[in-house]
């Protein structure tokens, strides 16, 4: 059998192999799923509005995103670190947990600030929050993400239900209790250009000026200080009429940590489609990005911000992407394996072939160093030694070998005659006539 030969025959078995575990993968083992669960927040709210953006994105690399509605954050926090929960990814406000509190969460990608806003119904400036102290404050629904910013702000500047009338009102009930008179301040959250705070904002109600914001965020890291620009509700009326300083949480986008990894790639695709403009607080491009540190950031968020999306899903459709992806994962141990033995096969085939020689070379050098060791050999030594070496040479001639080693064979012929002549001169120093024989025998082979 020719090597190239052998070559063929091990090509086809490992690629038969090869094909069958792929054929068996593809039955046996599901695609990578079509349906994210998410969990956003009230119906009208900001996390229900993002998630509606995202799904119209996910869809066009046919993706649907399961939409589920709740209170708010701190619901949403419940729901993704119950691991048998169907909720795969979520929005939730900085500060509501950490990586102790949630070891199976992760951070796909800081997506916006969310403002927090206090308005007040009061003929005195009011910008610290101890200035509230004995009024009607609403702090926002019970279970919410505003309700425990406030409460923690409210804590640090000496404010506790003991001495101040906290209230727990949804935006609706607090605007409409702050119109009427029966509240004082109020806080929210949310971003300027939705409904109800275009509503506040252009309503004769005061908005708070954060003097202390830099104090703050010292005191709690997962807000940021942000300047709501003069003239953004209305150039016309110059409203509001100075530069305001606000508070700001940072809406995540976080995920469990067992979410397939190229939905976290479309997942960040999306959210630097939908939130990568510029806005009231911050310039194009700065959101989305990794800066949180509430969850540990997915390595797929730390390698789509370094280089982007991998190779195959910046060209080819998700669903091709993928399905090649997940294959070339399976194949690679098997192509490694066959790169091995293609590699092997002509060196063990060589190894194989020159062990054939090599069994008489051993008999050569057994033979040669016999008859050196002999210091007075006779004419009957000398005869068993002529026809040992040429048995030697009869079996060489009878070693099927393929062309290439030919040049094996002919160094064990030439190694052959070395030891062919030893004899001969051996024996011509016994008798003229035995080395004449010999002589004539080695002649023959020739």
């Amino acid at each position: 059998m020719t090597i190239q030969r052998l070559r063929i025959i091990i090509c086809g078995v490992a690629l038969l192999l090869a094909g069958v575990v792929w054929v068996m993968i593809a039955i046996l083992k599901p695609a990578v799923q079509h349906t994210i669960v998410i969990t956003t927040g009230a119906d009208g709210g900001i996390y229900r509005g993002f998630a509606e953006r995202y799904a119209k994105v996910l869809k066009r690399e046919g993706i649907t995103l399961d939409i589920r509605p709740s209170s708010g954050a701190v619901e949403n926090f419940k729901r993704l670190t119950d691991d048998n929960s169907e909720y795969e990814v979520g929005f939730i406000q900085s500060g509501i947990g950490d990586a102790a509190s949630a070891p199976n969460l992760q951070t796909i990608a800081a997506v916006s600030y969310e403002p927090i806003w206090v308005f007040y119904q009061s003929s005195a400036t009011i910008d610290r929050l101890s200035q509230l102290q004995g009024k009607r404050v609403s702090i926002g629904v019970l279970g919410s993400g505003l309700q425990i910013v406030a409460n923690d702000l409210l804590k640090q500047n000496g404010l506790t239900r003991q001495n101040t009338k906290l209230q727990e009102l949804d935006s609706r009930k607090a605007y409409q209790a702050l119109k009427n008179g029966t509240l004082d301040a109020a806080f929210f959250i949310g971003r300027p250009d939705a409904e109800m705070l275009q509503t506040l904002l252009k309503s004769d109600l005061k908005l708070m000026n954060f003097v202390q914001a830099d104090a703050l965020v010292r005191q709690f890291p997962a807000l940021s200080k942000v300047t709501f620009p003069r003239a953004s509700t209305s150039l016309a009326d110059d409203l509001p009429h100075t530069d305001v300083t606000l508070l700001a949480a940072t809406a995540l986008l976080v995920s469990k940590d067992t979410l397939h990894p190229a939905l976290a790639y479309l997942l960040l695709d999306s959210a630097n489609e939908i939130h990568g403009g510029q806005d009231y607080f911050t310039p194009r491009g700065y959101f989305p990005n990794q800066n949180a540190e509430d969850f540990p950031v997915s390595d797929e968020t730390r390698r789509y911000f370094k280089s982007g999306r991998p190779f195959l899903q910046r060209y080819l459709p998700f669903w091709l992407a993928n399905f090649i992806e997940r294959r070339f994962i399976i194949l690679l141990p098997f192509m490694a394996l066959l790169f091995g033995l293609l590699q092997a096969i002509p060196k063990m085939y060589a190894a194989t072939m020159k062990k054939r020689l090599v069994v008489w070379y051993r008999e050569i050098k057994s033979l040669e160093d016999e008859i050196w060791a002999t210091k007075n050999p006779t004419i009957d030594q000398v005869n068993q030694w002529r026809n040992e070496i040429e048995e030697i040479d009869a079996n060489a001639n009878q070693i099927r070998i393929p062309q290439q080693y030919f040049g094996d064979v002919y160094a064990l012929k030439q190694a052959i005659n070395v030891v062919r002549e030893r004899i001969i001169s051996v024996a011509a120093a016994i008798s003229p006539n035995a080395a004449s024989a010999a002589d004539s025998v080695a002649t023959d082979q020739f």
